[in-house]
C-alpha cells in the first residue's frame, strides 16, 4: 500500500489529486476544531465509557460531535438521505424511471438526495440543539440564567443553521473529492474522521491496561481483536466465488473468436460496508428522537430508548437482522441475474451444465443468494464483535468498551483498499503503452 502511494506521488496528475484530497481532509479537520456559536462543550458532551450511540457518532465524526464543532453532524445526513432515496427508488415509479435514464437520471437523483440531506441535516441539528440545551452546554446570560424569548430563538437559529451549514459544506467537499481527487468523497471524509480517533482509542486501551486486574487480559485482547479484524476484513474483501463460463467459437470473416474457458467473479462481500452503514444509520433514528424528550428513569419510554443502546442485547439482534436485510437489498441493486444471463447468451457464452436463458438466470440468482448470505454473516461477525466483547467483559463486572468498533474498522480497511485499487488502475492506464509501441 505504501509503495503504491509512493509510486502514485511520482505521477504529476495523481500527485495533484492526492494533494487536493489531502487539502479537503485538512479543511474537514479544521472544521472539527471550530466550535459552534453559543456552545460550551470544551469538556465534551459524551460519556467516554457509556458505549452508546453518542460514542458511535463521536467516533464517526472524529470527536466533532463530542465537542460541538461546526461539522458535528458530519456527513451522516447525506448517508441517511442516500438510504431513504434508494429505498424509495424501488417504491416510487418516478424515481425508478430516473434510475433507468442513464447519466441524466442519476444527476437528478443526486440533486434530490442533496435536498433531502439538507432537510435531514436540519432535523438532526435541531435534535442536537435540544440535546445541548438539556445538558446545559449552551452559553448563558450575565446572571447565569439561560436565554429566553427572542434571545433564545436567535441562539437556537444560530446553532441549528451553523450545524446544518457545516454538514452541507462536508457534502460539497465530498463531491469535490469525487470530481477532482482520489477515492469516494463521502468515504474519505468518514475515513479521516475515524483515523483521527486512533490516538484516543489507543490511549483509552492503555488506560484500561493501567487499571490492573482483569484488564491485564482485556486490554491485550481488545488490541488482538482489532488486528484480527483488519486481517479478516482484507481476506473477506479479496474473497470471491468464480462461476465457470465457456464461450463458443465464432468465425467472423477470416478470424475465429471465442472458444475459451473463463469465469465470472462474484465477490463474497459484494456490498462492502454499505449494509452496516445503512443499518447503523436507521438504528440511529431512535437515539436521535430521544434528544427531543426528557426521559424519567424507570419509565416505559426510558426502557424503550434503552433497548436501542449499543450495549443492549435487543440492539445487537436488530442490528444483525438489518445487516442481512440491507446486504440482500444492496445486492439486488448491484446485480441483475436476468441481464447477466442475457449478456452471456449474446456473447455466445454459457455456464457448463446449465441451459441458456431462464435456467442460467435462476442458477446465478441461487449463487448470488448464497454468497450474499455468507457475506452478510461475515460482516455481522465484524460488526457485532465489539458489542459481544463488551457484554462478555460486563459479566465479570469489569466492562470494557472498544471505542473503535467493527463498523469503523470495516470502513477504514475498505476505503484504504478501494483507494489503493483506484490508484493502481489509474497508474496502469497512464503506463499502458498501447499497440503502436
Amino acid at each position: 500500500m505504501l509503495q503504491t502511494l509512493l509510486n502514485a506521488f511520482k505521477v504529476p496528475d495523481l500527485r495533484k489529486k492526492l494533494l487536493y484530497t489531502a487539502m479537503i481532509i485538512l479543511v474537514f479537520r479544521i472544521g472539527a476544531a471550530i466550535p459552534v456559536p453559543f456552545t460550551d462543550a470544551s469538556g465534551g458532551i459524551v460519556d467516554a465509557g457509556a458505549g452508546n450511540f453518542m460514542n458511535y457518532l463521536t467516533m464517526m465524526t472524529g470527536d466533532a460531535f463530542n465537542y460541538g464543532t461546526l461539522v458535528a453532524m458530519s456527513i451522516t445526513p447525506y448517508i441517511n438521505s442516500s438510504i431513504i432515496i434508494q429505498l424509495l427508488t424501488v417504491a416510487i415509479p418516478y424515481l425508478e424511471r430516473l434510475s433507468k435514464e442513464g447519466e441524466e437520471g442519476r444527476k437528478k437523483i443526486t440533486l434530490i438526495t442533496r435536498y433531502a440531506a439538507v432537510i435531514i441535516g436540519l432535523l438532526q441539528s435541531t435534535a442536537y440543539y435540544f440535546y445541548l440545551r438539556s445538558g446545559k452546554f449552551l452559553a448563558v446570560g450575565a446572571n447565569g440564567a439561560a436565554f429566553t424569548g427572542v434571545y433564545a430563538a436567535l441562539q437556537a437559529a444560530a446553532v441549528i443553521l451553523a450545524l446544518t451549514a457545516g454538514s452541507a459544506l462536508l457534502i460539497w467537499l465530498g463531491e469535490q473529492i469525487n470530481a477532482k481527487g482520489i477515492g469516494n468523497g463521502i468515504s474519505m471524509i468518514l475515513f479521516a474522521g475515524i483515523v483521527s480517533r486512533m490516538p484516543t482509542t489507543l490511549t483509552g486501551i492503555y488506560q484500561y491496561f493501567s487499571q490492573g486486574g482483569l484488564y491485564y487480559l482485556y486490554a491485550p485482547l481488545a488490541l488482538a481483536i482489532m488486528i484480527l479484524s483488519v486481517v479478516f476484513i482484507v481476506w473477506m474483501d479479496n474473497s470471491e466465488r468464480r462461476i465457470p463460463v465457456q464461450y463458443a467459437k465464432r468465425v467472423v470473416g477470416r478470424k475465429m473468436y471465442g472458444g475459451q474457458n473463463t469465469h465470472m467473479p462474484i465477490k463474497v462481500n459484494m456490498s462492502g460496508v454499505m449494509p452496516i452503514i445503512f443499518a447503523s444509520s436507521i438504528l440511529s433514528l431512535v437515539p436521535t428522537l430521544e434528544m427531543f424528550f426528557t426521559v424519567k428513569e424507570g419509565s416505559r419510554l426510558a426502557t424503550f430508548f434503552n433497548m436501542f443502546n449499543q450495549t443492549h442485547w435487543f440492539y445487537a439482534v436488530v442490528y444483525f437482522i438489518m445487516i442481512i436485510f440491507f446486504a440482500y437489498f444492496y445486492s439486488t441493486i448491484q446485480y441483475n441475474p436476468v441481464e447477466m444471463a442475457n449478456n452471456l447468451r449474446k456473447n455466445s457464452g454459457a455456464i457448463p451444465g446449465i441451459r441458456p436463458g431462464k435456467p442460467t438466470s435462476d442458477y446465478i440468482m441461487k449463487i448470488l443468494s448464497r454468497i450474499t448470505l455468507i457475506g452478510a454473516l461475515l460482516l455481522s461477525v465484524i460488526a457485532l464483535s465489539p458489542i459481544l466483547f463488551a457484554q462478555i467483559t460486563l459479566l465479570t463486572g469489569k466492562a470494557m468498551n472498544i471505542s473503535l468498533g467493527g463498523t469503523s474498522v470495516i470502513i477504514m480497511v475498505g476505503v484504504a483498499l478501494e483507494t489503493v485499487r483506484q490508484l493502481e488502475s489509474q497508474m496502469m492506464m497512464r503506463h499502458y503503452k498501447g499497440f503502436l509501441d
